[in-house]
């Protein structure tokens, strides 16, 4: 702990008053003050509980659901995450990092604004011990968090548990972290810290594909025979990196579709393999329809065989299952 922090509790008469009460300002002041360029917070940090809001965002009318695969981590408060909420959180956390916990004080109700029913919020000090991503953290960390209380009413005991943070550090305040939602603090395993990093990875790959923005163009092109033709799909994104797809109808054949990431269509490319970071390009972000605009095919029909086939895509991506609200 820095020595010359006057907010951090020293060993005397009540020593977490001072801490906890700079904390909770801290906590309250970063969430009104403006974030720094590429940072997003999911909600107010006083929020409790996670949402499970509907996972449609830009894209989709999918309902929220728990991922099944317990190696996905869950809370603290025992919401399971699935992968969409993951690459969610790890696009707008500048800090994800390993710790142990092993002290926690729980906060008066006068310094837990927004504090839901059954919960108790909580400060946490605890030691790091890996840094998936961001700037040095030292080997201590203090923030706080929102649990649920037991079965029984009362606050769980947390000391020696190990749990993966996703948040960002407080300007001027080595060591404090203010966690990115109340609830992203999770509990850790190995394969969930394999499936974090994962993801962490491909997101700053050089090749990663880009954010979709939008559908620029959809049009179909009919082939030489009865039922041939070729519907191509091109999508604006953020970065202005091509994105396109292009769905392939033969006669006798079952409609075939696939994605490129670059300046080629390529009719040879595939769809992209569940729960990467190309499949959460498209399914969590694609609209439900081609806009008006976009359909720039010659004649009603291939507009219709067009919109078939955009409905098809859709419809073979899968959901795009969320637990918590869409930051």
């Amino acid at each position: 702990m820095n020595s010359q922090d006057k907010t951090m509790p020293k060993p005397v008469c009540h020593p977490f008053v001072a801490a906890r009460s700079a904390l909770v300002t801290t906590a309250v002041m970063m969430a009104l003050a403006v974030a720094p360029a590429g940072t997003a917070w999911s909600r107010n940090i006083t929020d409790s509980a996670p949402a499970t809001a509907d996972s449609a965002g830009v894209g989709g009318a999918h309902g929220a659901l728990p991922n099944p695969d317990p190696g996905a981590g869950a809370s603290v408060g025992g919401a399971v995450q699935t992968y969409a909420d993951l690459v969610d959180l790890a696009q707008i956390s500048p800090v994800v990092v390993r710790a142990v916990i092993h002290r926690q004080i729980r906060l008066k109700p006068q310094e837990s604004p927004g504090l839901a029913p059954g919960f108790v919020r909580l400060y946490i000090e605890a030691d790091t011990t890996a840094l998936l991503v961001g700037p040095d953290l030292g080997e201590s960390l203090r923030f706080l968090t929102d649990v649920p209380l037991d079965a029984a009413g009362k606050v769980p005991k947390l000391a020696k548990m190990q749990v993966l943070l996703f948040g960002n550090i407080v300007p001027g305040k080595p060591g404090d972290l203010q966690l990115t939602a109340s609830d992203t603090m999770f509990r850790w395993s190995a394969a969930f810290e394999d499936r974090v990093r994962a993801i962490l990875t491909a997101l700053i790959a050089p090749d990663a594909p880009p954010r979709i923005t939008g559908l620029r163009e959809a049009v179909h092109v009919p082939g030489n025979l009865l039922g041939e033709g070729e519907t191509q799909l091109f999508f604006a994104t953020d970065s202005g990196k091509p994105v396109s797809i292009s769905v392939l109808r033969r006669p006798g054949e079952p409609t075939r579709w696939g994605v490129s990431f670059g300046e080629i269509v390529d009719q040879s490319a595939e769809p992209p393999k569940p729960e990467t970071l190309a499949w959460y390009r498209l399914a969590c972000f694609l609209r439900p329809g081609i806009p008006e605009r976009a359909a720039i095919s010659d004649t009603a029909a291939d507009k219709r065989i067009a919109a078939e086939d955009y409905a098809l895509v859709r419809r073979e991506l899968g959901p795009c299952l969320r637990t918590r609200a869409q930051p």
